[in-house]
């Protein structure tokens, strides 16, 4: 069964093949957007909308070195 995501507040865990990070994710139903905003997850390994409430956590933590 395929099940569009809802765009509400929960907790999302992505890799670093999903970076750079924006919210919302391409699996997100589109009628239930907010605008795109690209969230800075790599120095911390975490990450909250500030429309939504998504909290996403980065697969293995922060990335080291990354600009």
């Amino acid at each position: 069964m395929n099940q569009q995501t809802e765009n509400k507040a929960r907790e999302v865990e992505i890799t670093t093949e999903d970076l750079p990070l924006h919210c919302p994710t391409p699996s997100m139903q589109l009628w239930n957007s907010h605008p795109r905003v690209f969230l800075p997850i790599e120095a911390t390994g975490e990450a909250l909308c500030p429309y939504c409430g998504t909290h996403y956590i980065l697969k293995g933590g922060a990335v080291a070195g990354h600009h």
